[in-house]
């Protein structure tokens, strides 16, 4: 559409030009014509969050979960500070949104909710663009979502209140967006890296978030050499099924995987950063070769230094490192000939020693992971708590796990649930969270969840407790008194706020609340009362 109109509208169609049909969002004096218009002229829909941060929080997962730009809008002054951890959780997790914030009118720099909002949006490290006039509206909006797509980053639109009902002659913008697979590597650095391949006794392959495209491509490359796969924890699920995979590397690995992992001597790494938790610390990478891909050049040499470099594309590169081993005719290294894969990929058991009234963790886990829906999407909250999740509770694909700990954040996971559960309407989405980041960020979005009649089940691991926190005194031998809280119960508050709820104390509690879970209609609670002495430390 194009012709005179308000500036307000005029957003709402640029954002439509730009194939937007969903929002998340709260409205206020800045943002409420244009969500208002949004709906009624373009057909879009709204969903609105009771809390700014949760409505960014929202886009990100539906982003991660379909592949799009994700879009929200909140209003001036506090309704913009109130996204700063959500931002900053997004610019950590290299996700694209644009966040159509209002600012105070320019006519009024005394006005009650004025802040520089550029200086607040620069201290997430998400990037800022300007509404700069009434005239520039098409232009300012495609230049927000370009560079949310190019950056891998949420992208702030400040967009001035007293703008809004000017009028101005609207014409689409929408911007070609330059993101082709960069190329491969050549000369001498992809001769050392494929020479050192190519001499590998014992390669393994490890893919990270940046490399989940190319699947198809790292299996046949893992296949010729015969040579295990791995994931960091972005990528968990993307070799399900294969038979040498050993899912998730680093920390989280089982302990034979680790002890596996450490006798490799050729680690090709493709598109992971090469986090402490994926390297231990660097544990996991001393006296071996390190062959480190990746088309961003800032992800090579954060966390180590490899001993091969490549800035290219992960599928084309591994394609590249086949050829030239055929055509050497480099003989596979016969490493995944010796595997046991189920004695790689079982987790220890754990000790129990659960006091009455409670249920064992782990062995809740082993079964939740057996009784939850095959086609779920994984979400997973912050907290001592996760780790066990992350490790024993499987996800589809890559697409369908949703981590909220970017920024070591707890209490963002249920607001990522409800945008994950937007994006895929068809299937069911399990969140785990702690009773803390409940209490904190799931109290406030569980009846967004009821009004929107998502398919979501709610995992509590309710020990009472920040656990984190708890275990510190503990080790030190010191009371962890004042990190204990008797919370309410999270399954009458479920209730009360229009889902089910059900609380665990025992395995016949956990019995019941499965077969619940089978007729459940709309969002349900599950609520795991556990002994803080009982749950299994952070495996980071």
């Amino acid at each position: 559409m194009t012709g005179k109109m308000h500036v307000y509208k005029a957003i709402a169609r640029c954002a439509r030009d730009h194939g937007v049909d969903t929002m998340f969002g709260l409205m206020g004096d800045a943002n409420l014509f244009m969500v208002d218009s949004f709906v009624r002229d373009c057909e879009g829909r709204f969903v609105p969050s009771a809390h700014e941060g949760s409505s960014v929080l929202m886009a990100l997962a539906y982003a991660h979960v379909t592949g799009k730009t994700g879009v929200a809008t909140v209003t001036h002054g506090p309704g913009l500070t109130n996204c700063m951890t959500a931002l900053t959780e997004g610019v950590r997790g290299h996700i694209p949104i644009v966040l159509l914030a209002g600012d105070t009118p320019v006519a009024n720099p005394r006005h009650l909710q004025g802040i520089d909002q550029r200086e607040v949006v620069k201290a997430t490290g998400a990037g800022f663009e300007q509404l700069r006039a009434p005239d520039t509206v098409g232009m300012d909006v495609a230049r927000a979502f370009y560079r949310a797509q190019v950056e891998r980053r949420p992208i702030v639109l400040n967009m001035p209140a007293d703008f809004m009902w000017e009028e101005m002659d609207h014409t689409p913008h929408v911007l070609d967006v330059f993101t082709a697979p960069g190329g491969v590597a050549e000369g001498d650095i992809l001769d050392e890296a494929i020479g050192m391949i190519a001499s590998a006794r014992r390669p393994l392959i490890l893919a990270g978030g940046g490399a989940i495209t190319a699947r198809d491509q790292l299996i046949r490359l893992a296949d010729r050499l015969e040579a295990p796969l791995a994931t960091t924890l972005k990528a968990k699920g993307l070799f399900n099924d294969h038979p040498y995979n050993i899912d998730i590397f680093g920390t989280l690995s089982t302990p034979a995987a680790y002890d596996l992992i450490a006798q490799s001597d050729c680690i090709v790494c493709f598109g992971t950063g090469l986090h402490d938790f994926t390297t231990d610390r660097g544990k996991l990478m001393k006296d071996k070769r390190v062959v480190q891909v990746d088309v961003n050049p800032t992800a090579i040499g954060g966390g180590l230094h490899p001993d091969a470099a490549l800035v290219a594309d992960a599928g084309l590169t591994a394609e590249t490192i086949l050829y030239w081993l055929d055509e050497a005719e480099i003989p596979a290294s016969g490493f995944t000939r010796e595997l046991d894969i189920e004695v790689l990929t079982a987790h220890p058991a754990g000790a129990n020693k659960t006091a009455d009234g409670f249920v064992n963790y782990v062995q809740a886990l082993e079964r939740l992971e057996k009784a939850l829906p095959g086609d779920r999407v994984l979400v997973t909250d912050g907290g001592r708590f996760m780790t066990e999740v992350w490790c024993r509770i499987s996800a589809p694909d890559p697409h369908s796990f949703v981590v909220t700990a970017n920024f070591g954040s707890i209490g963002l996971g249920l607001a990522e649930a409800i945008g994950a559960g937007v994006a895929a309407p068809d299937r069911p989405v399990v969140v785990f969270s702690g009773d803390g980041g409940f209490m904190m960020g799931g109290i406030n979005e569980f009846n967004t969840a009821v009004r929107l009649g998502l398919d979501l089940v709610v995992i509590v691991a309710n020990d009472s407790a920040y656990g984190a926190e708890h275990i510190q005194f503990l080790d030190r031998k010191m009371d962890p008194s004042l990190t204990e809280f008797h919370w309410p119960s999270f399954a009458e508050i479920a209730k009360s706020l229009g889902g089910e709820g059900l609380e665990v104390h025992s395995n016949a509690d956990l019995e019941a609340a499965l077969t619940a879970l089978e007729g459940r209609k709309g969002p349900i609670l599950i609520e795991l009362r556990l002994d803080p002495h009982d749950v299994p430390r952070m495996r980071i």
